[in-house]
């Protein structure tokens, strides 16, 4: 589908994001795609605030890629280390030694290429190009789910594929055809600022006038929460093995499973 002209919907969003939105983030300045990737892979399942001091310290070791790929997996992790979700390191660096690899060092400019890097889904490529190219295309994170979801009145766990497809549906037909970038990043603090999970800000929301949820009085109700799972115990027997020195021995577990790598 192409962007339209300008929807009002990303009409009202920019507008609001050229007044109110999230300009000074260390990724943005400059929004290169490697620094972009990195900052779109450490904020999966974590806040801005606690990535910005990670971020700037990766950057400093691993200012481009190829100092990321020549690095041990082990010195990745630890400077990953408290950030948790350790996958996400590891397909980091993995990623890297392909881009080195296949990509004389560099990312692939095309989201159908990024998508065959480890740890890179459609979303994830669709925001490294818009914010690095300023090409709209469209993202589909946890904010953005939330956003729409609630704005077109959409049923269902954003988990299952069938939602997941009208969700990209509507994440599409509201892309504007210019300021990619802008509208990457406004729609994205749209769901972060406003539109929270808990207590969303429907008053201030720049697009509330047709929000499908408010009118129907279910903001809260929407997205539809995760099916409950059954919980399974788990029971671990651990040890600490020594030497005749005292010195503790270690071994790394496998990349699979609970704690993977470490």
């Amino acid at each position: 589908m192409s962007p339209a002209k300008l929807s009002p919907f990303s009409s009202r969003l920019l507008n609001w994001w050229d007044r109110h939105g999230r300009k000074d983030l260390p990724w943005q300045h400059p929004r290169t795609p490697y620094r972009v990737w990195v900052s779109e892979i450490m904020l999966q399942q974590t806040q801005v605030t606690t990535v910005i001091p990670y971020f700037e310290r990766w950057m400093k070791r691993f200012p481009y890629i190829r100092l990321l790929a020549a690095a041990s997996q082990d010195e990745v992790l630890s400077l990953w280390s408290g950030l948790g979700y350790y996958a996400r390191a590891r397909n980091l660096h993995k990623a890297a030694v392909l881009c080195v690899e296949q990509f004389d060092g560099a990312l692939p400019g095309s989201a159908e290429d990024l998508v065959n890097l480890p740890g890179i889904g459609l979303s994830t490529a669709n925001a490294i190009v818009s914010q690095s190219t300023d090409r709209p295309a469209a993202v589909l994170d946890g904010n953005v789910r939330r956003v729409l979801a609630r704005h077109a009145a959409v049923e269902g766990w954003t988990g299952k594929a069938a939602v997941q497809k009208t969700l990209w549906q509507e994440a599409e037909a509201r892309l504007p055809a210019k300021r990619g970038a802008d509208y990457t990043q406004a729609v994205m603090d749209l769901g972060s600022l406003l539109c929270r999970r808990t207590n969303p800000d429907c008053e201030r929301c720049p697009v509330n006038a047709d929000c499908q949820a408010r009118q129907q009085g279910r903001q809260l109700d929407l997205p539809s929460p995760k099916p409950a799972t059954k919980v399974s115990d788990r029971v671990l027997s651990m040890m600490i093995l020594q030497d005749e020195q005292e010195r503790i021995l270690l071994h790394r577990r496998p990349p699979a499973g609970i704690w993977g790598g470490l």
